[in-house]
């Protein structure tokens, strides 16, 4: 597996590139998909998330107190 980011020009995502991007686990973005926390798009069986929805998940992610 490449562990090479996908270019930050790039509109959708296949929920293994967002989880490169996160740094979190393949399977962890697809319970944040199930669980409505991470937004993605359908087409067919296919699941994009789009950049945006990244950038909106991220920037609502509360940081830990000190």
């Amino acid at each position: 597996m490449s562990t090479a980011l996908p270019p930050s020009d790039q509109l959708l995502y296949r929920p293994e590139e967002a989880a490169v991007v996160l740094r979190f686990g393949r399977s962890t973005v697809y319970e944040l998909m199930a669980a409505g926390v991470l937004k993605y798009v359908k087409q067919g069986r296919s699941r994009r998330i789009r950049r945006s929805d990244l950038e909106a998940y991220v920037n609502n992610l509360e940081p830990m107190p000190n």
